[in-house]
């Protein structure tokens, strides 16, 4: 049984850290190793009053009015691992244990409220006040992985992200803190991380811990030794000092560099877990300039490509990237569930498997064709960076088939 949480990496860079006023985020999201994580986007939209939206594990009320979303998800799962909106919110959570047992009756997953967030909320503020207000109403529970012989569950604690502010949100049951940054790297991983700063809170947080007996009430609150297993706090984040040692230059390529590093366990790749699907979102504060959203859509980003994606009206859906759908038929919406696992495989994710295979087989060919991908990618990073220092606003008509294209370049490229 898999107790540990999966040790995915979230980090976010602020000014004057990173580079020409771009705020700068990234997570490598560590899941099982066979899980398949799919790209998709979903255009804003009207609801109907009285409707509901069906997540992971239940069913809650919708809203009005959801934003445009693009998400990277384990492609049983309705929520997400990470994403961003066209309001230029990105989000992302963590699997963290705390002294609390997670719930194993299902509810909202942790993932489900980075998705819920995002279509919700415009800011990062917002964003944040979504999920504890459905944290509160509805709980989080139910299983992390498509496992049906052992129910895996974690508390979650989420990185929140706009171009003005960020939010570390840690999480136990319903019961939550936050705490909002605005300068340097932060990073979080899959261990509470606040201590005694905390900008926002449950209104009953310190009353339970006190009623449990966690904290006497004289000494200063630290949320993570309050809520930590005894063993558990310690300061967990190796890639944090690499993205400091960039002194003022952190950019899309830099984090791209610290979510490929195996040495330092920011990329994980063990017997248990794999990064499976990473992201790096440029977000720049002046909102004149679009955000723009990397996703690789395949594992292990050492050996994998960033495409970029821009929010616009009509954007090309790209069904290369999204996992065959299975209805009503899924063995993850049937009860019991996950008797069986189908094939999640999208067609980029098989492609990739040969490219992989080659990389750890075949010296000489792998090399050359790592080469070939890295080129591809730098092109879309130098067009990126040529977008973000225009001067003349962007025809949205240019980058309407972005995505597509480079996901079809790379597609053509392994072929």
């Amino acid at each position: 049984r898999m107790a540990a949480a999966p040790p995915s990496y979230c980090f976010v860079a602020f000014p004057p850290c990173s580079k020409d006023g771009l705020v700068v985020f990234g997570k490598n999201s560590a899941r099982p190793r066979d899980e398949v994580q799919e790209v998709v986007y979903f255009a804003a939209a009207d609801h109907e009053p009285g409707s509901k939206v069906e997540c992971t594990y239940i069913e809650i009320e919708q809203v009005p009015k959801t934003h445009a979303v693009v998400l990277s998800r384990p492609s049983w799962l309705w929520g997400a691992e990470m994403g961003a909106n066209e309001h230029g919110v990105c989000v992302a959570n963590e699997a963290v244990v705390t002294r609390e047992p997670a719930s194993e009756s299902e509810a909202l997953l942790g993932m489900d409220l980075v998705r819920l967030g995002l279509e919700r909320g415009a800011t990062a503020k917002e964003a944040l006040d979504v999920i504890v207000a459905l944290l509160e109403e509805h709980g989080q529970g139910g299983n992390y992985y498509e496992d049906g012989s052992s129910c895996h569950t974690f508390q979650s604690a989420f990185l929140i992200v706009d171009r003005n502010e960020a939010w570390i949100l840690e999480t136990s049951g319903k019961y939550w803190a936050a705490e909002k940054i605005t300068e340097g790297v932060k990073c979080i991983c899959n261990q509470l991380s606040l201590t005694t700063k905390i900008d926002a809170e449950h209104p009953e947080l310190r009353n339970y811990v006190k009623s449990q007996g966690w904290w006497n009430g004289d000494s200063d609150f630290n949320f993570s030794e309050v809520f930590s297993l005894a063993d558990d706090h310690i300061a967990c984040c190796s890639g944090r000092e690499s993205l400091e040692k960039q002194g003022g230059d952190v950019s899309a390529q830099a984090m791209i560099d610290v979510l490929r590093d195996k040495d330092s366990g920011v990329c994980v790749d063990s017997e248990s877990f794999l990064t499976t699907a990473s992201i790096v979102s440029v977000l720049p504060q002046d909102p004149s300039f679009p955000c723009i959203h990397y996703f690789t859509g395949t594992p292990d980003p050492s050996r994998s490509i960033f495409k970029p994606f821009i929010f616009v009206d009509d954007v090309k859906l790209v069904p290369k990237v999204q996992s065959p759908s299975f209805g009503n038929e899924d063995p993850a919406k049937k009860i019991p569930r996950f008797q069986e696992k189908p094939d999640r495989r999208h067609e980029l994710y098989k492609a990739h498997e040969w490219a992989r295979s080659l990389l750890e087989n075949d010296q000489d060919k792998g090399q050359k064709l790592m080469r070939i991908m890295l080129d591809l990618e730098k092109q879309g990073l130098e067009a990126m960076e040529d977008i973000l220092s225009r001067t003349e606003i962007l025809d949205p008509a240019e980058v309407v088939d972005l995505f597509y294209d480079c996901v079809d370049t790379e597609l053509k490229f392994f072929k």
